[in-house]
């Protein structure tokens, strides 16, 4: 039943729509199609995704208040949640945005993953297809004509772990930047961003390389695109501040739950 509705509801969708863009693009090219199907999925994305780093961005802001909150309620965890509550709706904050943004992605992230893992594109699997789905005549399976996007590729390979470096290096010196203020949580925050940086990027070039260069340029692209996005949120998150708008007043009117 799950199976059916995931398959019927993210899966076929994107496959169809992958098979439409190799029909479409020049030369059939399954690396073209699979470029720019990821960029077009992450576009669909998009106002969740900024919400949610928006959110992050804010809470950080908040933080100092928190640390305030905690001090002078210490041992009135009744008090302290209502006082933080209140923070939050004065800063027009929903601490849970970013959950459900990451509800909402993860089973269409994962359908993209799964069809570029599992569909070799050497034959396509005409059963899925809607009627009006374009056919391609032929299938171009070289990437650029001469990078094997069914095969392992290094290069492509060792270029996604770069790209994961840089997004979360980018990522780590602005909203995800561990907390000052020690203890368990900032040591825990200065651990999980030490795997963010250097053990997650080697995982993901791991993944690239025993999988094909189709996941590798999967993740390439999911990895510029998410430093463009944090670029984007920095920049306006910086002309807010210019112009004198408090960072949780930055965001969108949220109504807490």
């Amino acid at each position: 039943m799950i199976s059916n509705l995931f398959h019927a509801i993210f899966y076929n969708p994107i496959y169809n729509a992958l098979v439409a863009l190799v029909a479409l693009v020049p030369g059939s090219d399954v690396g073209i199609a699979v470029i720019l199907i990821t960029i077009a999925i992450r576009l669909i994305l998009l106002p969740f995704s900024l919400s949610a780093a928006r959110t992050q961005r804010a809470m950080k802001a908040l933080e100092p208040k928190l640390k305030e909150l905690k001090e002078k309620h210490k041992g009135d965890k009744e008090k302290e949640a209502i006082e933080t509550l209140s923070l939050y709706r004065e800063a027009r904050v929903n601490p849970f945005a970013s959950f459900l943004t990451a509800f909402i992605q993860i089973p269409v992230l994962l359908a993209l993953y799964w069809v570029f893992r599992y569909e070799p594109f050497s034959t396509l699997d005409t059963a899925r297809l809607y009627a009006f789905t374009p056919v391609p005549h032929h299938v171009s399976l070289l990437f650029l004509g001469f990078i094997p996007i069914m095969s392992k590729s290094i290069v492509l390979a060792a270029f996604a772990g770069v790209t994961q470096y840089l997004q979360a290096h980018f990522a780590l010196s602005g909203t995800m930047k561990p907390s000052s203020s020690g203890g368990v949580q900032g040591d825990f925050q200065k651990v999980m961003s030490m795997q963010l940086k250097y053990v997650f990027p080697f995982l993901i070039a791991i993944i690239s390389y025993t999988t094909s260069a189709a996941i590798a340029l999967y993740f390439i692209t999911t990895n510029i695109v998410g430093t463009l996005q944090e670029w984007h949120v920095r920049r306006t998150h910086g002309r807010d501040r210019e112009n004198g708008v408090p960072s949780g007043r930055a965001l969108e009117p949220i109504q807490p739950q």
